[in-house]
Order: structure tokens, then sequence, then C-alpha cells
């Protein structure tokens, strides 16, 4: 059975597709919630009460959840909830409990075709929309469900037809690096998604390779670039894994519009591109001056744009005096932090800021030690990949 559930755990849309599951599941759902949130180390979105196993996701004011009395692929209906939670955002632009109020009509007729006795079916917002319509009187004409429902392209119409045939291709990178305070780098990875927006007319075949070690060391190929080992590789469903496993070539029939190809992860030992350093001196425990450098450690033809850089500050302190080399700085008393933005950061570069903050003169002596937190660094370097990927038509 699919449950949703409004903050409070009343029911607000529910559906059983297989008639083992009662509506009161729902509250014994609810009353293991509020139990599991009171242990803090808890944090799996997995109950399991009395031969019933519920799994659950939140999104806004929302509970999506399913409960089952067999055991069903947990990865599977996790993963089912969240596609649910995107049809519901085509269609109502926003999921959360009063567009679902407002929609109940639509909610069931998308329940009823997105799962059937139990197993998730098709889920593509975008097919769904061409036989499911948010307009009541639409449905006068009986509607045959599009070609795609039962073809093994679920993800592509047919009929489609550009002009001009298009595809853009993007390669986004997240860097997450946690350095400590002698400058070792504790921990480093890289999280990329290969991003495409296709305007192809028909049922295109696509075929893309990359700069995989793997391949690379099959062919017996020399690059220019470097080769990289890619972790926790994930497709978009219109790649076919056995051509990917056996030759290593990402080959498909792309869905019309934006969609990401594949997201990937690095393990790999990054340097930080930008190097924050920050002295802190305290005089005569009324003043505390403070120096950050910031030094781009990427080349000069790179740029780093929106750079926010966020310097903890005593919890106790005002009045403050802030210089800088570049960008401009405010004190954020909110988040007991002073807050320095470069709009525009070259590579090779190194810039300055110098603050001066006023302590209370007067101080608790059994106070305990302020905890230090850390300097964090945001920022994005147009057409730069940290992990060097490269991709070419195959």
């Amino acid at each position: 059975a699919l449950f949703l559930l409004d903050i409070k755990g009343r029911v607000l849309v529910w559906r059983d597709y297989r008639g083992d599951v009662s509506a009161a599941q729902a509250e014994r759902f609810f009353t293991k919630l509020i139990e599991k949130e009171g242990d803090p180390q808890s944090q799996d979105p997995v109950v399991y009460d009395n031969g019933v196993t519920y799994m659950f996701v939140q999104h806004s004011n929302v509970y999506l959840m399913t409960a089952t009395r067999q055991n069903c692929n947990a990865a599977s209906l996790l993963f089912f909830l969240h596609r649910v939670v995107d049809v519901f955002k085509h269609y109502f632009e926003e999921l959360e409990e009063e567009s679902l109020r407002d929609n109940f009509v639509v909610v069931y007729e998308l329940l009823d075709e997105i799962m059937d006795f139990g197993y998730p079916q098709y889920t593509e917002a975008k097919i769904l929309s061409e036989f499911i319509k948010t307009d009541a009187y639409r449905m006068e004409v009986t509607q045959r469900p599009p070609m795609a429902v039962t073809n093994a392209v679920s993800w592509r119409s047919e009929g489609i037809n550009y002009k001009k045939n298009e595809v853009f291709l993007d390669v986004v990178e997240s860097v997450n690096i946690l350095v400590n305070s002698n400058g070792q780098i504790i921990r480093s990875d890289v999280v990329g998604a290969l991003k495409m927006r296709t305007y192809l007319s028909g049922m295109p075949e696509c075929k893309l390779g990359l700069n995989d070690r793997v391949l690379l060391e099959a062919q017996g190929r020399v690059t220019k670039g470097k080769a990289i080992d890619l972790e926790d590789i994930k497709f978009h469903q219109c790649v076919r894994l056995a051509r990917f496993e056996n030759d290593r070539t990402i080959s498909f029939i792309p869905p019309d519009g934006s969609f990401d190809l594949m997201t990937y992860r690095l393990s790999t030992q990054v340097k930080p591109l930008i190097w924050v350093e920050a002295q802190v001196e305290k005089h005569s425990r009324s003043r505390v001056e403070i120096m950050v450098k910031a030094r781009s450690q990427y080349k000069e033809r790179s740029t780093a744009t929106n750079v926010e850089i966020a310097v903890p500050v005593p919890t106790d302190a005002s009045s403050p005096n802030i210089r800088t080399s570049m960008g401009s700085a405010a004190y954020a008393p909110e988040n007991d932090a002073l807050m320095w933005k470069i709009r525009s950061f070259p590579g090779g570069k190194e810039f300055m800021l110098r603050a001066e903050f006023t302590l209370p003169s007067i101080t608790d002596e059994e106070a305990t030690p302020e905890r230090k937190a850390p300097i964090r660094v945001k920022f994005e370097i147009p057409y730069f990949t940290v992990s060097g990927i490269q991709v070419f038509p195959s």
C-alpha cells in the first residue's frame, strides 16, 4: 500500500494494491516514527512493526510511505517514492499538503498508473502527462495510452520532430574537502554529473566515450590527458548497461529535453583550489583581531566566481571594523561568522582581509572553552573539472 500523510500523521491519500494492508497501518507507522525520532542513533528510513515493513521519505510537509507484508526490495521502493515526488511536482509545480487536497482526482489516477498490484510500472512524468490530463473536461474522449507506455523506450515519445537537431552536454562537479588546522587533507572526494539537453527528431541513437582507465587500457590507447577511475557510477535508465559492461561505451536513446545522463564519484586526493589561512589575536580580552589570507591554487586562465568565505568569530563579538583587498565583507551575527564575498577570483592571486572586533570586558571565569568552528569556502569555477574527465563522441 502507498500512503501520503501530512506532517501530523493524518492520511491524505492512500491506495491499497494487494488488499493485505489497512488504513489503520498509517497510525501504527506514525507512532513508531515518533519513537524513532526520539532515538538520535536511528536515521534509517525503514520501520518494522508486527509483520509490516514501512519505508518512507519526507518532502516538504508530506510523508510518502509504503507498507508491505512481503519481503520487498527496499532500494527499489525508496527509489519509487522519489520518482512519485518527481511526478507530482511535474503536475502540481510543488508537492505539499495543499496541492494534494486540490487534486485528489488526478492523484488517484496517477497512483493507479504508476503502480500495479504492488509492482512499480512507469514513472516518467512527461509520458504520463500525455494521457492523464489535469483538466477533467479533456477526458470525454476515450484516450489510448501512448506507445511509450508499452514500448521498451518508455522515457521518450514517438513522432518528435525538430527543424534543427541540437545536443548540449555539461559536466558539473562538486568538490568536498576537509582540511585540519595543520593544513593536512583529512577527506576529499569529487561528485560529478553529466547533464544533457537534447532536441533531436525521431528515435536517435547516441554514443559517448569517456577517458576511463578501464576502456583505454583495454584498447591500448594513450590520450593527452590523464585517465580516470570512476566510482559509484549511476546511469539514467536510457543507457544500455550491457553495452557499457562490454566495451565501456555509453549508448542510449535520450529523453527529450533535460536530464542527468550519468552521475559518478571519485575518491581522490585533491588539493584545495582556494587555500585560506587565518590568524586570530586577542588583545587584553577586550579586542580580537583576525587576519585572513585567501590564495587561488589553479591556473591563471581559470577564474572562480561567487566565492563565499565564512570565518567564525566569537559569539559575543561586536563593533566590527573590516578591511579587504578584494570583494566585500560583512559581519553576520546570526551565524557568528564573518562573510567575505568575492565576485571574481582569478587563478594565481592572493587577497587579504583584516577585521577587528570588540569583546566584553567582563568574562565568566568558569565558562567552558569556546568551540572552534571550521572556515567554510564555497565557489564555482566555470569550464573547469577537477577530475579531468573528458567526454567524446564514440
